[in-house]
């Protein structure tokens, strides 16, 4: 088998579980129910990655959490093809809604990643935790 496609094992590699703390439990609530949530801040209008109490941009603690349908575009990626559980994809994606979020890319022939290139959120089971989100092309 080629190391340039994706191989199953990279499709099957263990994720830790997540912590799920006080601040992000309604997060991993969401995505245990397929949902993918954002945190906007009242305070400044603008929505922010990872979610948490306190805004990242203006510090304000106004935020309140947003469904989002993550969906955004590949900023930048890797390929890490020299890994004991076979290749994967690792990179940032920018949120329709602004926020960049570092992710797995799963379900795609990581030759065929490209910057730009748009993809959409779907949940990955973790071991013993709730599921995170990971990212394929549309």
């Amino acid at each position: 088998m080629s190391d340039t496609k994706t191989a199953p094992e990279a499709q099957a590699r263990k994720i830790p579980a997540p912590p799920v703390t006080i601040e992000s439990k309604p997060f991993w609530d969401a995505a245990t129910e397929g949902r993918f949530l954002i945190k906007r801040c009242n305070g400044c209008g603008k929505a922010h990655w990872y979610p948490r109490a306190l805004c990242p941009i203006c510090f304000s603690d106004d935020t309140v959490w947003e469904e989002s349908p993550g969906e955004g575009v590949i900023y930048t990626y890797s390929v890490m093809r020299r890994s004991p559980t076979g290749p994967y994809a690792i990179g940032y994606v920018t949120l329709n809604e602004g926020p960049a979020v570092l992710t797995n890319f799963v379900d795609c022939d990581f030759d065929q990643l490209a910057i730009g290139q748009k993809v959409k959120v779907k949940f990955q089971d973790t071991e013993n935790g709730p599921p995170v989100p990971v990212f394929s092309p549309v």
